[in-house]
Protein backbone atom coordinates (compact mmCIF):
# COMPACT_ATOMS: atom_id res chain seq x y z
CA UNK A 1 0.00 0.00 0.00
CA UNK A 2 2.73 2.25 0.72
CA UNK A 3 4.66 1.59 -2.33
CA UNK A 4 1.53 2.52 -4.16
CA UNK A 5 1.27 5.70 -2.39
CA UNK A 6 4.78 6.78 -3.44
CA UNK A 7 4.26 5.75 -6.92
CA UNK A 8 1.75 7.93 -7.13
CA UNK A 9 3.24 10.57 -5.28
CA UNK A 10 6.05 10.63 -7.84
CA UNK A 11 3.30 10.36 -10.84
CA UNK A 12 2.25 13.90 -9.45
CA UNK A 13 5.12 15.42 -8.88
CA UNK A 14 6.46 14.21 -12.50
CA UNK A 15 3.46 15.56 -13.90
CA UNK A 16 3.68 18.70 -12.28
CA UNK A 17 7.48 19.38 -13.48
CA UNK A 18 6.26 18.04 -16.96
CA UNK A 19 3.38 20.82 -16.86
CA UNK A 20 5.21 23.43 -15.78
CA UNK A 21 7.93 22.94 -18.71
CA UNK A 22 5.62 22.60 -21.00
CA UNK A 23 3.47 26.30 -20.24
CA UNK A 24 6.68 28.64 -20.33
CA UNK A 25 5.19 31.78 -20.21
CA UNK A 26 5.80 33.51 -23.90
CA UNK A 27 7.03 37.05 -23.68
CA UNK A 28 3.88 39.77 -23.75
CA UNK A 29 3.94 42.47 -26.19
CA UNK A 30 1.77 45.65 -26.84
CA UNK A 31 2.77 47.07 -30.41
CA UNK A 32 1.92 50.79 -30.49
CA UNK A 33 2.28 51.92 -33.90
CA UNK A 34 -0.16 53.25 -36.11
CA UNK A 35 1.33 52.42 -39.68
CA UNK A 36 1.85 48.68 -38.79
CA UNK A 37 -0.36 46.19 -40.37
CA UNK A 38 -1.65 44.68 -37.11
CA UNK A 39 -3.11 41.37 -38.58
CA UNK A 40 -0.11 40.28 -40.57
CA UNK A 41 2.45 40.70 -37.31
CA UNK A 42 -0.45 38.74 -34.95
CA UNK A 43 -0.37 36.22 -37.59
CA UNK A 44 3.26 36.09 -38.22
CA UNK A 45 5.23 36.63 -35.40
CA UNK A 46 5.09 34.05 -32.98
CA UNK A 47 7.05 33.15 -29.80
CA UNK A 48 4.84 36.03 -28.21
CA UNK A 49 2.00 36.91 -26.94
CA UNK A 50 0.42 40.04 -28.06
CA UNK A 51 -1.91 41.97 -25.47
CA UNK A 52 -4.10 44.88 -25.33
CA UNK A 53 -2.38 47.54 -22.90
CA UNK A 54 0.99 48.29 -22.55
CA UNK A 55 0.43 48.32 -18.67
CA UNK A 56 -0.06 44.19 -19.35
CA UNK A 57 3.21 43.74 -21.47
CA UNK A 58 6.79 42.66 -20.84
CA UNK A 59 7.74 45.04 -23.92
CA UNK A 60 6.04 48.00 -24.90
CA UNK A 61 7.01 48.42 -28.35
CA UNK A 62 6.50 52.30 -29.50
CA UNK A 63 6.97 53.34 -33.13
CA UNK A 64 6.70 56.06 -34.52
CA UNK A 65 7.55 57.40 -38.40
CA UNK A 66 8.33 59.87 -40.76
CA UNK A 67 8.18 60.77 -44.32
CA UNK A 68 11.26 60.36 -45.93
CA UNK A 69 12.98 61.59 -49.30
CA UNK A 70 12.86 58.59 -51.04
CA UNK A 71 9.05 58.77 -50.65
CA UNK A 72 8.48 55.99 -47.92
CA UNK A 73 8.81 56.70 -44.50
CA UNK A 74 11.42 56.55 -41.59
CA UNK A 75 10.83 54.23 -38.49
CA UNK A 76 12.03 54.59 -35.07
CA UNK A 77 11.30 51.30 -32.86
CA UNK A 78 11.39 51.80 -29.03
CA UNK A 79 11.41 48.34 -27.40
CA UNK A 80 10.99 49.52 -23.55
CA UNK A 81 11.24 46.62 -20.77
CA UNK A 82 8.74 46.56 -18.04
CA UNK A 83 8.61 44.72 -14.93
CA UNK A 84 11.46 42.14 -14.68
CA UNK A 85 12.61 43.49 -18.02
CA UNK A 86 12.88 47.32 -17.31
CA UNK A 87 16.95 47.20 -17.85
CA UNK A 88 16.36 46.20 -21.13
CA UNK A 89 15.52 49.44 -23.68
CA UNK A 90 17.01 50.14 -26.92
CA UNK A 91 16.31 51.55 -30.28
CA UNK A 92 15.96 50.33 -33.96
CA UNK A 93 15.65 52.40 -36.78
CA UNK A 94 15.10 51.38 -40.34
CA UNK A 95 13.56 53.11 -43.85
CA UNK A 96 11.47 52.86 -46.97
CA UNK A 97 11.18 54.05 -49.93
CA UNK A 98 8.42 55.18 -52.38
CA UNK A 99 9.43 51.36 -54.75
CA UNK A 100 8.13 49.40 -51.97
CA UNK A 101 4.71 47.74 -51.56
CA UNK A 102 2.74 47.42 -48.67
CA UNK A 103 3.32 43.82 -48.24
CA UNK A 104 7.33 44.64 -48.88
CA UNK A 105 6.56 47.24 -45.70
CA UNK A 106 5.35 45.07 -43.80
CA UNK A 107 7.70 42.41 -44.02
CA UNK A 108 10.74 44.77 -42.87
CA UNK A 109 8.86 45.94 -40.32
CA UNK A 110 8.20 41.99 -39.01
CA UNK A 111 12.36 41.65 -39.68
CA UNK A 112 12.66 44.65 -36.88
CA UNK A 113 10.29 43.51 -34.67
CA UNK A 114 12.20 39.71 -34.56
CA UNK A 115 15.56 41.36 -34.38
CA UNK A 116 14.37 43.72 -31.52
CA UNK A 117 12.83 40.68 -29.23
CA UNK A 118 15.66 38.82 -29.34
CA UNK A 119 17.36 39.96 -26.62
CA UNK A 120 13.99 39.60 -24.44
CA UNK A 121 14.11 36.18 -25.50
CA UNK A 122 16.73 35.29 -24.38
CA UNK A 123 16.32 37.10 -20.79
CA UNK A 124 12.69 34.83 -20.92
CA UNK A 125 14.72 31.84 -21.61
CA UNK A 126 12.02 31.32 -24.75
CA UNK A 127 14.51 30.76 -27.40
CA UNK A 128 14.25 27.44 -28.21
CA UNK A 129 12.12 28.32 -31.46
CA UNK A 130 14.22 31.10 -32.12
CA UNK A 131 17.11 30.71 -34.80
CA UNK A 132 19.49 33.83 -36.55
CA UNK A 133 21.00 33.99 -40.07
CA UNK A 134 24.32 36.15 -40.66
CA UNK A 135 26.24 35.75 -43.57
CA UNK A 136 29.76 33.95 -43.49
CA UNK A 137 32.33 35.81 -43.91
CA UNK A 138 33.14 34.27 -47.74
CA UNK A 139 29.76 35.14 -48.67
CA UNK A 140 29.26 38.44 -47.02
CA UNK A 141 29.44 41.16 -50.02
CA UNK A 142 31.60 43.94 -49.45
CA UNK A 143 29.70 47.04 -48.82
CA UNK A 144 30.30 49.57 -51.04
CA UNK A 145 28.48 53.27 -51.03
CA UNK A 146 26.36 53.43 -54.04
CA UNK A 147 26.48 56.65 -56.18
CA UNK A 148 22.98 58.20 -56.21
CA UNK A 149 21.86 58.35 -59.94
CA UNK A 150 19.15 60.19 -59.37
CA UNK A 151 20.85 62.39 -56.86
CA UNK A 152 17.88 62.46 -54.32
CA UNK A 153 15.39 63.25 -56.99
CA UNK A 154 11.63 61.53 -56.34
CA UNK A 155 9.64 61.70 -58.91
CA UNK A 156 5.63 61.03 -59.07
CA UNK A 157 2.80 61.40 -61.13
CA UNK A 158 -0.76 59.92 -60.62
CA UNK A 159 -4.58 60.41 -61.20
CA UNK A 160 -7.86 59.44 -60.50
CA UNK A 161 -11.22 59.43 -61.33
CA UNK A 162 -14.87 59.14 -59.33
CA UNK A 163 -18.36 58.54 -60.71
CA UNK A 164 -21.63 57.60 -59.97
CA UNK A 165 -25.25 58.50 -60.49
CA UNK A 166 -28.96 57.51 -60.19
CA UNK A 167 -32.07 57.95 -62.47
CA UNK A 168 -31.93 61.22 -62.35
CA UNK A 169 -29.22 62.47 -61.56
CA UNK A 170 -24.98 62.09 -61.72
CA UNK A 171 -21.42 63.25 -60.45
CA UNK A 172 -17.93 62.74 -62.05
CA UNK A 173 -14.45 63.86 -60.23
CA UNK A 174 -11.21 63.92 -61.97
CA UNK A 175 -7.71 64.63 -60.89
CA UNK A 176 -4.26 64.14 -62.78
CA UNK A 177 -1.37 65.76 -60.76
CA UNK A 178 2.67 65.22 -60.76
CA UNK A 179 5.15 66.53 -58.09
CA UNK A 180 8.87 66.53 -57.91
CA UNK A 181 10.54 66.31 -54.46
CA UNK A 182 14.72 66.45 -53.48
CA UNK A 183 15.30 66.32 -49.84
CA UNK A 184 19.02 66.66 -48.19
CA UNK A 185 19.95 67.59 -44.94
CA UNK A 186 20.65 70.95 -46.12
CA UNK A 187 17.87 71.21 -48.72
CA UNK A 188 14.25 70.40 -49.30
CA UNK A 189 12.69 71.20 -52.38
CA UNK A 190 9.30 70.14 -53.61
CA UNK A 191 7.14 71.39 -57.42
CA UNK A 192 3.44 70.15 -57.42
CA UNK A 193 0.91 70.15 -60.23
CA UNK A 194 -2.58 69.81 -60.08
CA UNK A 195 -5.35 69.94 -62.27
CA UNK A 196 -8.75 68.77 -60.83
CA UNK A 197 -12.54 68.87 -62.52
CA UNK A 198 -16.01 68.12 -60.88
CA UNK A 199 -18.98 67.81 -62.79
CA UNK A 200 -22.88 67.52 -61.78
CA UNK A 201 -26.34 67.17 -63.41
CA UNK A 202 -29.38 67.23 -61.92
CA UNK A 203 -32.45 66.73 -63.26
CA UNK A 204 -35.43 68.38 -62.63
CA UNK A 205 -39.19 67.26 -63.57
CA UNK A 206 -41.91 70.05 -63.28
CA UNK A 207 -45.46 69.89 -62.74
CA UNK A 208 -46.03 69.73 -66.41
CA UNK A 209 -43.99 66.52 -66.61
CA UNK A 210 -40.90 68.31 -68.20
CA UNK A 211 -37.07 68.11 -67.45
CA UNK A 212 -35.22 70.53 -66.50
CA UNK A 213 -31.49 69.84 -66.15
CA UNK A 214 -29.08 71.69 -63.83
CA UNK A 215 -25.11 71.01 -64.55
CA UNK A 216 -22.50 72.14 -62.13
CA UNK A 217 -18.89 72.53 -63.49
CA UNK A 218 -16.08 73.64 -61.39
CA UNK A 219 -12.29 73.06 -62.18
CA UNK A 220 -9.16 74.18 -60.84
CA UNK A 221 -5.28 74.13 -61.53
CA UNK A 222 -2.49 74.71 -59.58
CA UNK A 223 1.18 74.81 -59.63
CA UNK A 224 2.96 74.85 -56.00
CA UNK A 225 6.95 75.52 -55.46
CA UNK A 226 8.63 75.18 -52.19
CA UNK A 227 12.67 75.33 -51.39
CA UNK A 228 13.36 75.21 -47.56
CA UNK A 229 17.42 75.64 -46.42
CA UNK A 230 18.67 74.40 -43.34
CA UNK A 231 20.61 77.14 -41.56
CA UNK A 232 21.17 74.98 -38.09
CA UNK A 233 20.15 72.65 -35.68
CA UNK A 234 17.04 75.19 -35.13
CA UNK A 235 16.70 77.88 -37.66
CA UNK A 236 15.83 77.31 -41.18
CA UNK A 237 14.44 79.48 -43.61
CA UNK A 238 12.77 78.85 -47.36
CA UNK A 239 10.54 80.51 -50.24
CA UNK A 240 6.85 79.26 -50.76
CA UNK A 241 5.29 80.25 -54.44
CA UNK A 242 2.63 79.09 -55.99
CA UNK A 243 -0.19 79.97 -59.13
CA UNK A 244 -3.46 78.69 -60.33
CA UNK A 245 -7.37 78.76 -61.30
CA UNK A 246 -10.47 77.97 -59.48
CA UNK A 247 -14.16 78.41 -60.79
CA UNK A 248 -15.55 77.61 -57.19
CA UNK A 249 -12.84 80.09 -55.69
CA UNK A 250 -14.15 83.00 -57.87
CA UNK A 251 -9.97 83.01 -59.05
CA UNK A 252 -9.65 83.33 -62.97
CA UNK A 253 -5.57 83.39 -61.78
CA UNK A 254 -4.20 83.51 -58.33
CA UNK A 255 -0.19 84.10 -57.75
CA UNK A 256 1.70 83.66 -54.29
CA UNK A 257 5.38 84.62 -53.49
CA UNK A 258 6.32 84.23 -49.81
CA UNK A 259 9.56 83.82 -47.92
CA UNK A 260 9.66 82.77 -44.66
CA UNK A 261 11.62 81.97 -41.36
CA UNK A 262 10.99 79.36 -38.88
CA UNK A 263 12.84 78.33 -35.46
CA UNK A 264 12.20 75.03 -34.11
CA UNK A 265 12.42 75.25 -29.95
CA UNK A 266 13.51 71.00 -29.86
CA UNK A 267 16.82 69.66 -32.38
CA UNK A 268 14.96 68.82 -35.43
CA UNK A 269 16.64 65.56 -34.96
CA UNK A 270 14.20 65.01 -32.66
CA UNK A 271 10.87 65.59 -34.74
CA UNK A 272 9.62 62.07 -34.52
CA UNK A 273 8.87 62.16 -31.08
CA UNK A 274 8.21 66.28 -30.49
CA UNK A 275 8.24 69.63 -32.22
CA UNK A 276 7.88 72.79 -31.55
CA UNK A 277 7.58 75.15 -33.72
CA UNK A 278 7.07 78.72 -34.47
CA UNK A 279 7.64 80.34 -38.10
CA UNK A 280 7.04 83.52 -39.92
CA UNK A 281 5.62 84.48 -44.30
CA UNK A 282 5.54 87.63 -46.01
CA UNK A 283 5.21 88.32 -49.43
CA UNK A 284 2.59 89.00 -52.10
CA UNK A 285 -0.18 87.94 -53.84
CA UNK A 286 -2.00 88.62 -57.32
CA UNK A 287 -5.97 87.72 -57.88
CA UNK A 288 -7.68 87.88 -61.08
CA UNK A 289 -11.33 87.34 -60.44
CA UNK A 290 -13.61 85.63 -62.71
CA UNK A 291 -16.45 88.11 -61.33
CA UNK A 292 -16.52 91.24 -59.84
CA UNK A 293 -16.02 90.62 -55.63
CA UNK A 294 -17.82 92.09 -52.93
CA UNK A 295 -15.27 94.72 -52.27
CA UNK A 296 -15.69 95.71 -56.29
CA UNK A 297 -12.56 94.63 -57.03
CA UNK A 298 -11.75 92.60 -60.78
CA UNK A 299 -8.22 92.42 -59.64
CA UNK A 300 -5.73 93.23 -57.34
CA UNK A 301 -2.31 93.02 -55.32
CA UNK A 302 -2.08 92.26 -51.74
CA UNK A 303 0.54 92.04 -49.53
CA UNK A 304 0.12 89.41 -46.97
CA UNK A 305 2.22 88.12 -44.13
CA UNK A 306 1.13 85.54 -41.28
CA UNK A 307 2.98 83.66 -38.24
CA UNK A 308 1.67 80.24 -36.98
CA UNK A 309 2.93 78.70 -34.15
CA UNK A 310 2.70 74.33 -33.81
CA UNK A 311 3.53 71.35 -31.96
CA UNK A 312 3.36 67.99 -32.28
CA UNK A 313 3.99 64.79 -29.30
CA UNK A 314 4.68 61.25 -29.94
CA UNK A 315 4.70 59.39 -26.55
CA UNK A 316 4.01 56.46 -24.90
CA UNK A 317 0.62 57.67 -23.26
CA UNK A 318 -0.59 59.11 -26.41
CA UNK A 319 -0.38 61.53 -29.03
CA UNK A 320 -1.29 65.83 -28.91
CA UNK A 321 -0.77 67.81 -32.10
CA UNK A 322 -1.52 71.50 -32.12
CA UNK A 323 -1.37 74.85 -34.39
CA UNK A 324 -2.52 78.35 -33.58
CA UNK A 325 -1.89 80.49 -36.79
CA UNK A 326 -3.21 84.15 -38.19
CA UNK A 327 -2.70 85.80 -41.74
CA UNK A 328 -3.37 89.15 -41.91
CA UNK A 329 -3.68 91.83 -45.41
CA UNK A 330 -1.03 94.22 -45.04
CA UNK A 331 -2.77 97.09 -47.26
CA UNK A 332 -5.98 96.45 -45.13
CA UNK A 333 -5.40 95.35 -41.62
CA UNK A 334 -9.13 94.35 -40.71
CA UNK A 335 -8.69 91.59 -43.75
CA UNK A 336 -7.38 88.68 -41.41
CA UNK A 337 -7.76 85.02 -40.57
CA UNK A 338 -6.83 83.34 -37.18
CA UNK A 339 -7.16 79.10 -37.26
CA UNK A 340 -6.81 76.93 -34.11
CA UNK A 341 -6.40 73.15 -34.81
CA UNK A 342 -6.29 70.52 -31.66
CA UNK A 343 -6.05 66.79 -32.33
CA UNK A 344 -5.29 64.70 -29.27
CA UNK A 345 -5.28 60.44 -28.27
CA UNK A 346 -4.06 60.17 -24.64
CA UNK A 347 -4.16 57.13 -22.70
CA UNK A 348 -5.37 58.23 -18.72
CA UNK A 349 -5.12 55.11 -17.50
CA UNK A 350 -4.78 50.92 -18.36
CA UNK A 351 -7.35 50.06 -20.79
CA UNK A 352 -8.88 53.88 -20.98
CA UNK A 353 -8.04 55.99 -23.77
CA UNK A 354 -9.60 59.48 -24.34
CA UNK A 355 -9.28 61.36 -27.87
CA UNK A 356 -10.42 65.11 -28.68
CA UNK A 357 -9.81 66.86 -32.24
CA UNK A 358 -11.10 70.10 -33.55
CA UNK A 359 -11.12 73.36 -35.65
CA UNK A 360 -12.25 76.72 -35.19
CA UNK A 361 -11.65 79.24 -38.04
CA UNK A 362 -12.42 83.25 -38.03
CA UNK A 363 -12.70 84.29 -41.27
CA UNK A 364 -12.37 87.86 -42.16
CA UNK A 365 -9.83 88.03 -45.16
CA UNK A 366 -12.40 86.31 -47.71
CA UNK A 367 -11.51 89.00 -50.52
CA UNK A 368 -12.51 86.64 -53.38
CA UNK A 369 -15.95 86.02 -53.00
CA UNK A 370 -18.37 87.79 -55.61
CA UNK A 371 -20.73 90.17 -55.42
CA UNK A 372 -24.23 90.38 -56.30
CA UNK A 373 -26.67 87.44 -54.90
CA UNK A 374 -26.34 83.37 -55.18
CA UNK A 375 -29.54 81.86 -56.96
CA UNK A 376 -31.16 79.22 -54.85
CA UNK A 377 -29.61 76.46 -57.04
CA UNK A 378 -26.30 78.03 -56.87
CA UNK A 379 -26.67 77.89 -53.04
CA UNK A 380 -27.99 74.22 -53.14
CA UNK A 381 -25.72 72.93 -54.97
CA UNK A 382 -22.43 74.73 -53.74
CA UNK A 383 -20.97 76.06 -56.88
CA UNK A 384 -19.61 79.37 -55.51
CA UNK A 385 -17.76 79.69 -52.20
CA UNK A 386 -19.98 81.17 -49.83
CA UNK A 387 -18.94 83.67 -47.40
CA UNK A 388 -18.93 82.72 -43.58
CA UNK A 389 -17.44 84.68 -40.69
CA UNK A 390 -15.89 81.18 -39.09
CA UNK A 391 -15.97 77.74 -39.83
CA UNK A 392 -15.83 74.92 -37.15
CA UNK A 393 -15.16 70.98 -36.67
CA UNK A 394 -15.09 69.32 -33.18
CA UNK A 395 -14.92 65.31 -32.61
CA UNK A 396 -14.66 63.66 -28.69
CA UNK A 397 -14.55 60.54 -27.89
CA UNK A 398 -13.11 57.64 -25.51
CA UNK A 399 -12.62 53.89 -25.33
CA UNK A 400 -12.17 51.90 -23.05
CA UNK A 401 -11.05 48.17 -23.30
CA UNK A 402 -11.87 45.28 -20.40
CA UNK A 403 -11.62 41.52 -20.23
CA UNK A 404 -8.95 39.41 -21.55
CA UNK A 405 -5.85 40.61 -22.54
CA UNK A 406 -4.59 38.87 -25.09
CA UNK A 407 -5.35 39.04 -28.69
CA UNK A 408 -3.07 36.82 -30.56
CA UNK A 409 -5.72 35.16 -32.78
CA UNK A 410 -6.77 36.69 -35.47
CA UNK A 411 -9.88 35.78 -37.41
CA UNK A 412 -10.69 37.84 -40.66
CA UNK A 413 -13.72 36.68 -41.56
CA UNK A 414 -16.55 39.00 -43.18
CA UNK A 415 -13.98 41.18 -41.93
CA UNK A 416 -14.39 42.32 -38.71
Amino acid sequence: MLNRYLLIACLCVSFISFSQEETVEQVKIFLDCDRCDDEFQRQNLGNVQFVRDQDLSDVHIFVVTQRNGAGGRSYEMDFIGKNTFEAINYKLSFSTDANMTNDEVRKRVLEYLKLGLVRFWIAKGTISEVAVNVPTPENEEEEVEEEDPWNYWLFRVGANGFFNGQELNNRSNFNVNASARRVTEKNKFSLFLRYGENRSTFTFINDLDEEEDFKVFNNNKRLNVNDVLSINDHWSYGFFGSLGTSTFSNFDLFATFRPALEYSFFDYVDSAKKQLTISYRNGIRYNEYIERTVFNETEELLWEHGVQLGGRINQEWGTVNAEISFNQFLNDPTLNATNFFLSTNVRLFKGFNFNVSGSYSITRNQVNIPGGDLTVEELLLQQQQLQSGYNYFVSVGFNYAFGSIYNTIVNPRFDF
